[in-house]
């Protein structure tokens, strides 16, 4: 590699820079005229009322086991549930995801590639944004209301047979972790594309022996959980690194880093690292999204469309390209890279609902799923390079268990006025209570409170409107999953 090219400076900018604010600069930003992203895939609620029934009937048997936020920290329940089932997570080789922020966007562009090389593929992410089902998908799309429902009939004596032998139930992420793992057997896939719950070693996905394991940026949360600092975080997410693995590490702090390299000597795994082996070269603005360069693991890719907005996503692109290069086995097995065509077909057509997604114009509506302060900064830092808002208001509501401080402090800077509200679930954050802080951080004049999301949003419409020399005025929908997938229905897209 030459002194002049331009990868080293990349890795010497790469060297200090916080994994989820980072612009690498492009030089003149212009517009790349394309139309935007396709449609995001998320499903409705069934058309058929007999089919609607049964899945409500399914959701209902579901929400009665432990949810997503109580946690017993052991495989056992998952593993017992494998065993009775066969070992279908054995049946097709698997990547692996875990990290704070990233992952699901990264999940989608993994499985967006391999589809373009016409592997069949299985995606488990979660959370979902409106329907349950989205958390399961064949071939690049969620499974039928139809094939869901059927998926857990045929799972469920089999639950109730490991329910009764273990000191407690299955609870909710174990259940839909075995019947992914189950309707990815039964199709079946070529590989399956696997997003961890939470952390790693004893997350319930973390029943599969990942041929690629991926860790995207880690940051502070979950910390009543998984550790305090990013080094003890990094120790729990290290536990989806398997024996002779591929993986692929997104820039990270440096005790995160240490921890996860150890953990790859370990087990002879080989690494790839961000702004080491692979990176982002350039990026431009573009029209819809941004066009990239990417260096991965065989080479350079230039002048690939991505329809998604922030810096962030892009790293997250050159983390998918890696991880999908690592699967092929290039810059390992095979010298060359991967179809520079293919590869551009494939990021082309990637979406990622509920991040960053415009759902309305006049005045424009934007929601995106940032609840921590890592996510939040990188938000605040894409909205303003991605659009040109003359005044931007915020419709915040936050689950409790978040470090709501930090999120509403990393939105301070680019919201003129906030919305404080509350989505309908039994974790989101009292809006009296979050708005007790959001006066701290915003001020008093800069805070409405509208307990109902409905009344929220024509809240923060109507303040986008108030004034004529605010016509390029905006609204970002923002602090947590469900509160988008909420907005999301009440504006029309679900």
């Amino acid at each position: 590699m030459s002194d002049s090219d331009p990868f080293d400076e990349i890795i010497d900018a790469e060297t200090d820079r916080d994994p989820d604010l980072a612009v690498i600069e492009a030089g003149s930003r212009t517009l790349r005229t394309q139309g935007g992203p396709p449609e995001a895939d998320v499903p409705t609620r069934p058309q058929d009322p007999e089919v609607d029934k049964a899945l409500r009937e399914v959701e209902a048997e579901l929400a009665t086991r432990w949810g997503e936020t109580k946690l017993e920290p052991s495989v056992s329940r998952i593993a017992a549930l494998m065993d009775v089932l066969g070992e279908p997570q054995r049946s097709y080789p698997s990547i692996h995801i875990t990290g704070t922020n990233g992952k699901t966007s990264t999940a989608r562009m993994i499985e967006a590639l391999l589809g373009a090389f016409e592997l069949r593929t299985g995606r488990y992410t979660s959370p979902h944004v409106q329907s349950v089902t989205e958390r399961i998908s064949l071939d690049g799309a969620p499974i039928s209301a139809e094939r869901f429902i059927e998926t857990y009939e045929d799972i469920k004596p089999y639950i109730e047979m490991v329910d009764a032998q273990q000191e407690y139930r299955l609870s909710f992420f174990e259940v839909l972790t075995g019947m992914a793992y189950a309707a990815f057997a039964d199709a079946p896939v070529d590989v399956a594309v696997v997003e961890v719950g939470m952390g790693g070693t004893w997350d319930a996905t973390n029943v599969i022996d990942g041929d690629v394991a991926v860790v995207t940026p880690i940051d502070l949360d979950h910390t009543d959980r998984l550790g305090e600092t990013p080094g003890e975080i990094a120790k729990e997410k290290a536990g989806v690194v398997k024996q002779d693995a591929t993986v692929i590490l997104a820039q990270q702090p440096v005790d995160a880093a240490q921890v996860l390299l150890k953990k790859a000597v370990e087990v002879d795994a080989t690494v790839a690292r961000e702004g080491l082996e692979f990176g982002v070269v350039a990026r431009q603005v573009a029209v819809g999204g941004q066009l990239i360069t990417l260096r991965g693991l065989g080479g350079e890719y230039e002048e690939v469309y991505l329809p998604l907005h922030g810096a962030y996503q892009a790293h997250n692109a050159a983390v998918a390209l890696a991880a999908v290069e690592g699967f092929f086995g290039v810059g390992s097995q095979r010298p060359e890279p991967l179809d520079i065509d293919t590869v551009r077909k494939a990021f082309a057509a990637v979406t990622s609902p509920g991040r960053l997604e415009i759902v309305r114009r006049s005045p424009t509506v934007v929601l995106d799923a940032a609840h921590n302060p890592a996510g939040a900064r990188a938000t605040a830092e894409a909205i303003g390079e991605a659009f040109d808002f003359s005044r931007l208001i915020g419709v915040v509501g936050a689950s409790g268990d978040k470090n709501v401080r930090g999120l509403l402090e990393a939105f301070e800077p680019v919201f003129a006025e906030v919305v404080i509200t509350q989505n309908s679930s039994h974790r989101a954050m009292d809006a009296d209570e979050l708005a007790a802080i959001a006066v701290e951080v915003f001020g008093e004049e800069r805070v409405q409170v509208e307990p109902r999301l409905p009344d929220a949003l024509e809240a923060a419409i109507t303040l986008s409107e108030e004034e004529g020399e605010f016509a390029g005025a905006g609204v970002l929908v923002t602090g947590s999953v469900i509160t988008v997938g909420e907005a999301r229905l009440l504006l029309g897209k679900g």
